[in-house]
């Protein structure tokens, strides 16, 4: 079995896809998904499928949703699906024999980065990184409709997500390639307009290219954006970012760590 949580839905048994088009039966799949190998309890299902609003006999309605599904898995793939989306004692479990997850292979590969990064490996850490982030395919789960344990799951990735490209792009700044990130941190930086070390980043590697008139417009727009929408001033260190690259500090033409890392 093949699932896929960084994007669309994706979960294929014997290489066929068994996600249901149907919106409760496809939030219902996601959720045993996230929890592959683990059973997901009935008031767990109910509170996702309907939060506080559950039809009168929810855990008749769930089992009608297990029927569907595994009815799809017998007809797609042959497999027996009792196997597949198997009952448990207070309720359902995604069989994991033989599963692969890309949640789980994505999460190894950063683990990994991490310690080669801490290392000094910036080279090996940034490659795992970016091999790591190439397997998304868009927002976690986007395709789903979601309630509270698979927003909060979504949010989860996303976050792990954005932690993986600001290591990734902070180890590339200490490579050097800090030109060629330009581009890639200026849509960033629009994407995520109050998200402070991208802007860290995108203020070195304008200045490092010799744009230093860019990097201190950056900084100009952030704080107008801080100031306007939040009603405080960027951080400590990010103001110290501006203060170095306003005085032209020579450090800032050499890996600084702890000018870029907020």
């Amino acid at each position: 079995m093949e699932i896929g949580l960084l994007g669309p839905l994706v979960v294929t048994v014997g290489g066929r896809s068994v996600v249901p088009s149907a919106a409760k039966q496809r939030r219902l799949l996601a959720l045993l998904a996230v929890n592959l190998g683990r059973e997901v309890s009935m008031g767990t299902i109910v509170e996702e499928l309907w939060g506080g609003c559950p039809p009168s006999g929810p855990a008749a309605a769930v089992q009608t949703y297990v029927k569907h599904l595994r009815h799809r898995i017998a007809a797609v793939t042959g497999a027996d699906p009792k196997e597949i989306v198997a009952t448990g004692y207070a309720g359902y479990r995604l069989g994991s024999a033989g599963a692969r997850v890309d949640t789980r292979e994505f999460e190894a590969t950063v683990a990994d980065a991490n310690r080669a990064l801490a290392t000094g490996d910036d080279e090996r850490g940034a490659g795992l990184l970016g091999s790591g982030l190439a397997a998304w395919r868009g927002p976690a789960l986007c395709d789903v409709q979601r309630g509270g344990v698979l927003r909060a799951e979504a949010l989860r990735l996303d976050e792990v997500r954005l932690a993986a490209l600001e290591a990734r792009i902070a180890a590339e700044l200490r490579l050097g390639a800090h030109t060629r990130l330009v581009s890639e941190l200026t849509a960033l930086t629009s994407l995520y307009p109050l998200q402070e070390n991208l802007h860290a980043h995108l203020i070195l590697a304008l200045y490092r290219s010799g744009r230093a008139s860019r990097a201190l417009e950056v900084f100009r727009r952030l704080r107008s954006t801080y100031v306007s929408e939040l009603g405080i001033e960027p951080s400590r260190r990010l103001q110290e970012l501006h203060r170095s690259v306003l005085g032209c500090d020579p450090t800032l033409d050499a890996p600084v760590p702890s000018l870029v890392t907020l």
